[in-house]
């Protein structure tokens, strides 16, 4: 049996355009990848639920797609297993299941792959398909369209790539960051439905393109522009995506404003002065670390201010 959150089953509507460009741009083994992430996702769910005696939810659907479009199109299928099957017994159950992770499951098993597995995940990418059916009418790019080069360091090293590139998707990257415009129709979509906060959204929009401009102003770094840094990799993605995660995320004004600051400054110096090129996924982590801090910082600071006029 399978309990279906009406906010769990929006996200998945926003996702469908995604996982659509996924296999458009990466062929049907895009499919795969999600089939696998979610089987294993809810497998495992379902594994601890039933020992509780509860049905399994289609959160467990919801880690499994977002899990499977963080991931890049050559990555095993097995890894996959692995991924899904560590993001939810590890990011969700072990905290005791629904509404209680304190960070993103999804997050979770892709961080796991990432430090276990790096050349799997960062060793190999593929040229998408572009024009006509593209990935509709194939299983997989052929041979000659992998490459090693990912967008972010060619961005790192000065090429000139023009933003329309990088916001219709015709560079390598990961299934689920390719075509910007179905991103933003997705999230578009829950900021309206307000399953998403507006918040956290243009809290980490904002901070991360003033923080990328002060680094670029300044010389630090590799010196990309805003414009192309927003648009470049997993950024808008993980923004509208995975920072907005009602359960890992902070719940109050304040600190949404304040955990989207720290995911979008933290992504830039992830970036410009670490060595991961993309910096989303760790920056998210970290947020999910802070928040609870942040929002125990603004109570306390609420309760003396508060003290403190009625004295």
């Amino acid at each position: 049996m399978i309990r279906w959150q009406p906010n769990m089953k929006a996200v998945l509507w926003a996702l469908a355009p995604v996982v659509a460009a996924s296999v458009y741009f990466y062929g049907w083994r895009a499919a795969a990848v999600l089939a696998v992430t979610n089987g294993f996702a809810f497998a495992t769910e379902y594994g601890f639920t039933r020992q509780r005696g509860e049905p399994a939810t289609s959160a467990a659907f919801v880690t499994g797609t977002l899990l499977a479009l963080t991931l890049p199109p050559t990555v095993p299928l097995w890894m996959c297993a692995v991924g899904a099957v560590v993001g939810i017994a590890f990011g969700k159950e072990l905290f005791g299941g629904l509404g209680r992770n304190v960070f993103n499951p999804a997050l979770v098993g892709r961080a796991f792959l990432y430090v276990s597995f790096p050349a799997a995940l960062t060793g190999a990418w593929v040229e998408p398909f572009w024009g006509g059916p593209g990935g509709l009418a194939a299983w997989f790019p052929s041979a000659d369209a992998v490459t090693s080069a990912t967008l972010l360091p060619v961005l790192a090293q000065g090429a000139p790539i023009a933003p329309g590139v990088l916001f219709w998707g015709g560079m390598p990257g990961s299934l689920g960051e390719a075509c910007k415009p179905l991103l933003l129709a997705g999230g578009g979509y829950l900021l309206w439905k307000k399953y998403a906060s507006w918040h956290i959204v243009s809290a980490t929009v904002a901070s991360f393109a003033l923080a990328t401009a002060v680094f670029r102003l300044a010389g630090w770094g590799a010196g990309t522009d805003p414009l192309r840094a927003v648009l470049a990799g997993g950024f808008l993605f993980g923004a509208l995506f995975m920072a907005t995660d009602p359960v890992s995320a902070n719940r109050t004004l304040e600190g949404k404003v304040l955990y989207g600051c720290v995911i979008g400054v933290a992504t830039v110096l992830i970036r410009e002065l670490g060595n991961f090129p993309e910096g989303m996924m760790f920056a998210i982590l970290l947020g999910n670390t802070f928040g609870p801090i942040i929002e125990e910082a603004l109570a306390a600071w609420k309760a003396r201010r508060a003290g403190g006029q009625s004295a």
